[in-house]
């Protein structure tokens, strides 16, 4: 919303006044309402929770829900304790969860990597990240993560593959754990490329999305998460 005086709106030819101008109706001015109400939520923060910027659409952002994103950062904080030394964290395509694991375990290192630039707000813990060009980022970063998330923005093969290189890029051969968010409609493609399975936690989002989405990891969380999915039709 503007902060100084409203400019002066020029009339749409054959409209004399404000009472000719379409009015909404009910049910989508309500709407139009809510809409305008969460994105102003989202961009407040609300008590423990982080501050968020509103999703842009256009880039295909949607932001966890917080049930979601506090338990990927608990689940990430748990893994980085188990490692010796200050384990790093990298958030590829995943600023909910960034700004979660910072809010609540600050101690631990996190980068986030991300084509938004306003996420340029977190200073020297953000990249820019353009997912076309997968190995483009800077030479210290190569295989210096123990704990990869990854949430390629979009459900398509060449974004996984993609991706995928990324994270071969940021993790170390041995010893690391990547942790990725996408569509169900990827648990073949993601076997295939990065080894990883899905487990019985399926991520929500704050605005609902058409497609199912899963957690899929390197390793089985055992009685976190959900484990490893064993139902019927899961690759494990």
């Amino acid at each position: 919303m503007a902060s100084g005086p409203e400019e002066e709106r020029v009339r749409p030819p054959g409209v004399e006044d404000d009472d000719e101008r379409p009015q909404l109706s009910a049910a989508a001015a309500l709407a139009l309402r809510e809409f305008l109400e969460q994105r102003v939520e989202g961009e407040k923060g609300d008590g423990d929770k982080p501050e968020l910027v509103a999703e842009d659409w256009r880039l295909s952002q949607f932001w966890y829900d917080d049930r979601t994103a506090r338990e990927l950062a608990a689940e990430v904080a748990r893994l980085a304790s188990s490692l010796p030394g200050a384990a790093a964290v990298a958030c590829v395509a995943c600023p909910t969860l960034y700004a979660y694991l910072k809010k609540t375990s600050p101690d631990v290192p996190a980068q986030l990597l991300e084509y938004d630039e306003r996420f340029g707000r977190y200073g020297g813990d953000f990249t820019f990240y353009d997912y076309n060009r997968p190995e483009e980022l800077p030479p210290a970063m190569e295989h210096a993560y123990r704990i990869v998330v990854a949430d390629p923005p979009y459900l398509s093969q060449e974004c996984l593959e993609k991706v995928a290189k990324t994270v071969s890029f940021l993790a170390p051969p041995e010893g690391s754990f990547l942790l990725l968010l996408t569509g169900e409609v990827q648990t073949d493609q993601a076997l295939e490329l990065l080894d990883v399975r899905p487990c019985g936690f399926k991520p929500q989002h704050s605005n609902k999305l058409g497609n199912m989405f899963r957690l899929f990891t390197n390793y089985d969380p055992a009685d976190r998460l959900g484990g490893w999915d064993r139902s019927d039709g899961a690759s494990i």
